[in-house]
């Protein structure tokens, strides 16, 4: 067998990487196929498969593989041929016409063939004819770049099987039925992979939306061929930044924290402690519900009564955090913030309240034409309300939705969810590669807005989306590093902070 780099897995600290859309990918496909003599890029893909299907299963024995009619189904053949020749008795189902395949894939299923390789090309009816007893290893490169619409018939019925099958899955690109763009399904249901070896380009879906769940381990082989232009990047830890050793508390910036009404002044205190614990040197709480101490454990927290009616300069030369558990009464700060913050993040019933507020909604776009950044850090119904659709319009694609957002406001957004996007007007995406599912809990969004905060108020220069993604990161890391000492379990908001202050 001919050596090739081994795939190698996509972490979230050996990036960034970048994204590709599926107009790119094809067009890098195309372009590699036309440099390349006819097979040889699907044999390499297909090599790329066979290694990594051994590397992730080494006793596997069994070996199933689902190939479609198309090159994703080549790619398929020749790596059931190289499993073959390694010693696995294999099992391949192709679904669709094996007299109408792309030449490269005819040229595989005869190399297959002849090689004694058993194949089955009958229908759902004929499946599973070949009885070599239950899988070790199964193989899912029955759709790839080229799917656009929910799969059918046989096909439909295939990702159902596959979906049954006790043995871990490698899907081959992606999994089938799933956008790549988008990370959304195009059906019912999409191939539940517990590896993916994407190739040539890295999809961005596949890190957002329903992806990740689909995906499971991602690996990446670009198959030897240059990356072109991305169409967003996948992000990885941010640099470190040292204090050095003269600074003192007013050198790293002070936050305001304007929230919490009446029976929600918890957000407020957990955004401001996330702020404290993220390094600004002050932090000021100034609370809807009106005047209040400090809750236990955080005396470094300062109240101020009616923070956004503080003199504009101070405003300006503060970073605010506007809107955590702020219910209606937040409409009433608004219009100064947005008239003088330095650096404004609008959280939770503040987006609320500018969705519903076309004369709030003019003060933000105005504060972009005056270059006063802003973040906005909706999750997909915040962002539903604010686009005047549906949340699953958002989820859908939630790349277009971010980008509209953007345009819409003139605002850098956060859209959080599964892959996080970070999207600035004239800038490229980002998806965040950190978190799970530990951070569905009541109070994590507060904690993200103030963490944010409180880097952005130590890094007064750095554009919004830089510091929205350093922040999305670290949030998600913390997720991570808990997930890995208590599997299964849901994050406390609090726990959340504590998490965060242990990050190498």
């Amino acid at each position: 067998m001919a050596r090739l780099q081994q795939p190698r897995p996509i972490k979230p600290h050996n990036g960034p990487w970048p994204l590709h859309d599926v107009a790119t990918s094809r067009a890098t496909e195309a372009q590699a196929l036309r440099a390349a003599a006819p097979g040889a890029l699907m044999a390499r893909a297909g090599l790329a498969v066979a290694r990594l299907a051994l590397a992730l299963a080494p006793h596997a024995r069994r070996v199933q593989l689902w190939c479609g009619p198309g090159n994703n189904g080549g790619d398929g053949l020749v790596a059931a041929l190289h499993l073959h020749q390694a010693g696995c008795r294999v099992q391949v189902n192709l679904i669709g016409d094996a007299n109408r395949l792309p030449p490269d894939a005819e040229q595989a299923l005869k190399a297959a063939v002849g090689a004694g390789v058993p194949v089955e090309t009958g229908t759902g009816n004929g499946w599973g004819v070949l009885d070599m007893g239950p899988a070790d290893l199964v193989i899912d490169a029955l759709l790839g770049l080229g799917a656009s619409r929910a799969p059918s018939g046989d096909l439909a019925a295939a990702i159902a099987l596959i979906n049954q099958q006790v043995a871990p899955v490698l899907a081959v690109d992606l999994p089938s039925g799933l956008a790549a763009d988008t990370g959304a399904l195009l059906g019912e249901q999409a191939v539940r992979a517990h590896a993916t070896l994407l190739l040539l380009t890295l999809k961005p879906g596949c890190f957002m939306h329903q992806g990740r769940d689909h995906c499971g381990e991602i690996w990446f082989d670009d198959l030897g061929q240059p990356g072109a232009q991305p169409t967003a990047t996948l992000n990885s830890a941010p640099p470190s930044h040292l204090r050095p050793h003269h600074s003192h508390k007013g050198s790293h910036g002070d936050v305001w924290v304007v929230g919490g009404a009446h029976g929600m002044e918890g957000a407020a205190w957990l955004a401001a402690a996330s702020a404290l614990a993220a390094g600004a040197g002050r932090v000021y709480v100034s609370l809807l519900a009106g005047d209040a101490v400090p809750p236990p454990g955080r005396p470094e927290l300062m109240v101020r009564p009616a923070g956004w009616l503080q003199a504009p300069g101070v405003l300006a030369a503060s970073t605010v955090v506007c809107g955590c558990g702020g219910g209606d009464t937040v409409r009433l700060a608004l219009p100064p913030l947005l008239s003088h913050a330095g650096r404004l993040v609008l959280d939770a019933d503040a987006l609320n309240a500018l969705a519903s507020d076309p004369s709030l909604q003019s003060l933000l776009r105005h504060r972009g034409s005056r270059g006063l950044p802003t973040l906005l850090t909706p999750h997909p119904l915040e962002a539903a309300r604010l686009l005047d659709c549906k949340a699953a319009q958002v989820q859908q694609d939630r790349l277009k939705a971010a980008a509209e957002l953007a345009a819409q406001t003139g605002a850098t957004v956060l859209l959080k969810g599964s892959g996080s996007v970070v999207f600035a007007p004239g800038e490229l995406p980002i998806i965040n590669s950190s978190g799970n599912a530990a951070l569905a809990t009541a109070g994590t969004g507060d904690v993200l807005a103030g963490w944010t905060a409180g880097l952005w108020a130590q890094q007064a220069q750095t554009a919004a989306q830089q510091v929205a993604s350093a922040a999305a990161w670290q949030h998600g890391a913390a997720a991570d590093r808990f997930a890995s000492r208590w599997p299964g379990r849901p994050l406390r908001a609090e726990a959340l902070i504590e998490s965060l202050l242990e990050l190498d």
